[in-house]
């Protein structure tokens, strides 16, 4: 009894990944989640989507400068009606005329640069699909990665479990235990075997999420060779630097330069355009005629028409320009609250690293002492396993959120930061240590995130 007693502090040291904490920072980067990106940016629906929206406004550029389309006439005139009398009256001829209309001068110009400013919008649209994508799969793959350390802490425990129901049955056997302490083991042994079938459930959903985001079968495996701790934790970037990734301000910017340029064309607008004309008159046998002209545009309902046209692009740019600065200034709300947010989750993190963890290990190992003596109660040594435990569990859940931080940072999302969620660690797992800080209060899973994204819309 006494060999088994001490064979529980051992099994828990050797376990892997429970008495190490994985590092905070890893220089290199790790190679799964660099091809998953490649994969999914090479072959999602939404870039190509995205793309080809581009590719579309880039077309329009060189459209936009050409003059309108000339037009050709083909006519008639002949005296009488009984027969033809082209070459013997002198007023019967055939005509061939040729009109090419010419905006006043600088609408062409505007009306290209309009068209540029286009491309920087869809630009700014394949910028954030590109950034929600990325989001994605890196939300993804820690929420594998956290499943995946959880669904260890399950093994380890599932162990640890196994020598406390063999320990406790050996003592109730020679008489020095309880009965209680027997079916409270076989209890916790039970109940983990519903945290298993969870957190596979959990796995398998966000394994699809991944797959489909790689546009590949639900069902595929992702093998992982990282921890969650091996993800890398980058410098802060200033607002500044944020401002200049976000997809929302680059589009809103360039919506206010567009309304001035369609502003400078509807001001124009109240300048008549004009239209050369050039005819020949065949007569037959006689010498042909010719003729040349210009039409002007009279834009006699300016008042109700170009001046209401200025005013429109006026209200509008004003519009716009409130809309960016709104942005903004959200933005920046964002960034605040996301460093403010980091920092508090890299001390929690270095708390469990340098503190919780060694604390919690060294409250088990004490327990187990007092129960080998034969001074303490079983259910304490488990309560004790509980809490490190727990522990852990908080700890990878730190992790997770730290990394939630970071990618909603680089996003430059402007809504709320999704969190990065994992399985149930039931009657012996998060409920029973310190909880993470919550980065978020959505609800949210990351697997539904993935699973449920879309283009982003530049409402700008």
């Amino acid at each position: 009894m006494r060999t088994l007693l001490r064979l529980v502090p051992a099994l828990v040291l050797a376990a892997p990944g429970l008495a190490q904490v994985p590092p905070a920072e890893s220089p290199t980067p790790d190679p799964v989640l660099a091809a998953l990106l490649r994969e999914a940016l090479a072959v999602h629906p939404d870039v190509q989507r995205a793309d080809a929206s581009l590719r579309m406004e880039q077309e329009r550029v060189p459209q936009a400068g050409v003059l309108p389309d000339p037009s050709l006439s083909l006519g008639l005139q002949n005296d009488g009606f009984k027969r033809l009398e082209v070459g013997r009256m002198e007023t019967s001829f055939y005509s061939v005329a040729f009109t090419q209309p010419l905006p006043w001068p600088r609408k062409r110009g505007l009306r290209k640069e309009v068209a540029a400013i286009g491309v920087a919008l869809s630009e700014a649209t394949r910028s954030r699909v590109q950034l929600g994508l990325e989001s994605d799969v890196r939300r993804g793959y820690a929420a594998l990665l956290l499943i995946r350390g959880q669904k260890r802490l399950l093994d380890q425990q599932a162990v640890l479990l196994e020598q406390a129901e063999q320990l406790v049955r050996t003592r109730y056997e020679v008489g020095q235990g309880s009965q209680v302490d027997l079916l409270r083991a076989q209890l916790e042994r039970t109940r983990l075997q519903q945290s298993v079938w969870s957190m596979d459930t959990e796995e398998k959903t966000v394994l699809a999420g991944l797959n489909r985001l790689r546009q590949h079968d639900p069902t595929d495996p992702i093998p992982t060779t990282a921890q969650l701790g091996d993800l890398p934790d980058p410098e802060l970037p200033t607002p500044e630097a944020i401002e200049g990734l976000s997809p929302e301000l680059a589009g809103g910017r360039a919506g206010v330069k567009q309304t001035e340029k369609l502003l400078d064309l509807a001001r124009l607008d109240r300048r008549p355009d004009f239209a050369v004309t050039a005819g020949l008159m065949p007569r037959g046998g006689l010498d042909p005629m010719w003729q040349v002209g210009v039409s002007i545009s009279l834009p006699i309902y300016g008042r109700h028409k170009q001046q209401r046209a200025v005013a429109e692009h006026e209200h509008h740019r004003q519009g716009q320009g409130a809309e960016v600065e709104s942005v903004r200034t959200l933005l920046r709300l964002r960034t605040e609250e996301r460093t403010l947010q980091i920092q508090l989750l890299r001390r929690t993190r270095d708390l469990y690293r340098d503190g919780l963890l060694v604390q919690s290990e060294a409250s088990f190992r004490a327990a187990m002492a007092q129960v080998e003596a034969g001074r303490g109660a079983f259910l304490s040594a488990l309560e004790a396993l509980n809490g490190w435990i727990g522990d852990q569990g908080a700890h990878l859940q730190t992790l997770a959120q730290l990394q939630a931080q970071h990618i909603a940072l680089r996003e430059a999302a402007l809504g709320p930061t999704v969190p990065i969620n994992g399985g149930s660690l039931a009657s012996v797992g998060l409920s029973s240590g310190a909880a993470a800080p919550a980065a978020s209060k959505s609800t949210a899973k990351v697997q539904g995130k993935a699973q449920d994204s879309g283009p982003a819309s530049m409402k700008m």
